[in-house]
């Protein structure tokens, strides 16, 4: 029997080639359609909106914090495709009870990329994994970084204002479009209005995602900080971490460019 091991180092033995997969991760789904497995996605969560038009074929089970395990064991998958971080621990370990679950675990781009390609292995399709991670490696190639090491907090959160800090993956794309983090000391810190002020980042990204910042939200960061620059930014370009990466160097060189020219 093929044993394959996650990013977890958890061994996953598989039979045969799944062809009833669940995937509890939104980036992952969309590359799993990616990957050509269109038929073989059977579940998928509320939150699982790439592509848009192959997601509404997929039976929803839940969302990624609050699975439907009732509707999963109806499903009766032969793989589960789930992540450290968006997925409960305690739900991830009882789906393990009694199905293969293959578990990412995602911090910068070299593990993106590793994610890409064992998960390619794992479904049968090798080849198209490999395509997708050397066209996004390539892609990141031609990134033009700043120079001037820019201060930048980048906020996903509102009441309480939460940020994106150390060891999370938004951080480390963050590091590589040449920005420094003013909020680089834990992962999703919870701050202040003081302690922004106080940080003082010449710019703020506000994201798109999981709280909808809008055009609304800048006058209210332009009051706390007159002279810092304020951008709504795609989150989905900085925090998926699957085959969406292929458009997010493209995005990053435009965002750097507008801000310099700000």
């Amino acid at each position: 029997m093929p044993v394959f091991y996650d990013q977890m180092n958890n061994a996953v033995n598989l039979p045969e080639t799944p062809s009833r997969i669940i995937s509890i991760v939104p980036s992952q789904t969309e590359l799993l359609f990616d990957l050509g497995l269109d038929g073989h996605i059977v579940g998928i969560t509320k939150f699982c909106i790439h592509p848009e038009g192959k997601v509404k074929l997929a039976t929803k089970i839940g969302g990624t914090k609050q699975l439907n395990l009732q509707a999963i064991h109806k499903l009766q998958p032969d793989l589960i495709i789930a992540n450290k971080e968006e997925n409960e621990k305690s739900q991830v370990e009882e789906l393990m009870k009694h199905y293969p679950v293959w578990i990412s675990d995602i911090h910068d781009l070299h593990s993106a990329l590793s994610m890409i390609n064992k998960v390619g292995e794992i479904t049968g399709k090798q080849t198209e994994a490999s395509t997708i991670s050397n066209v996004i490696f390539k892609c990141f190639g031609y990134l033009k970084p700043t120079n001037k090491q820019t201060r930048v907090a980048y906020l996903i959160w509102r009441k309480p204002y939460m940020a994106a800090g150390q060891g999370t993956f938004i951080n480390s794309l963050l590091n590589l479009c040449g920005f420094k983090n003013v909020f680089a000391a834990s992962r999703y810190p919870d701050v202040s209005k003081e302690e922004l002020v106080a940080a003082d980042p010449e710019v703020i990204l506000l994201s798109s995602e999981p709280y909808p910042f809008a055009q609304k939200h800048i006058d209210e960061f332009n009051e706390m900080l007159p002279h810092a620059k304020i951008l709504l930014v795609n989150g989905e370009l900085f925090s998926w971490y699957g085959s969406r990466l292929l458009h997010s160097p493209a995005y990053f060189n435009k965002l750097i460019d507008k801000l310099t020219a700000m």
